[in-house]
């Protein structure tokens, strides 16, 4: 398989990822979406990678976008921060004892569920321009 090919698979799963995310948001399961948005935005950087040949091993959303921006000498200054407040829902999201109390769903709210959706967005449109 070609490596756009590839490529186009994991944006693809991304993309479906991020319809999945505004599912659960429009469902109030915010931590769910907040997860999943993590999710897009791991999957769609991974496809910049395999589009340049490049190992897409980890889970780090800002680590693979960072390794992508180093090899083709961009700037993606604007959108890692972004990543970072996407990786920081890989976890605590999902487990109760990654809280300090009560349980992910109860510690997530719309504010943080509707923030992950746009930052996911933002990635996934970056990557479609790129891949294009």
């Amino acid at each position: 398989m070609r490596r756009s090919e590839e490529a186009r698979r994991w944006l693809s799963e991304a993309q479906w990822d991020l319809e999945t995310a505004r599912i659960l948001h429009e469902s109030r399961r915010y931590n769910s979406c907040a997860f999943i948005c993590q999710q897009a935005g791991e999957k769609a950087a991974k496809g910049l990678l395999y589009m340049i040949a490049e190992s897409p091993f980890g889970h780090s959303v800002r680590e693979l976008l960072a390794r992508y921006a180093e090899a083709k000498h961009e700037n993606l200054e604007e959108l890692l921060p972004q990543a970072s407040e996407l990786d920081r829902h890989y976890v605590p999201a999902r487990y109760p004892n990654a809280v300090p109390s009560g349980t992910p769903h109860e510690n997530y709210d719309e504010v943080v569920s509707r923030r992950t959706l746009d930052y996911a967005t933002k990635i996934i449109e970056y990557v479609q321009r790129h891949l294009q």
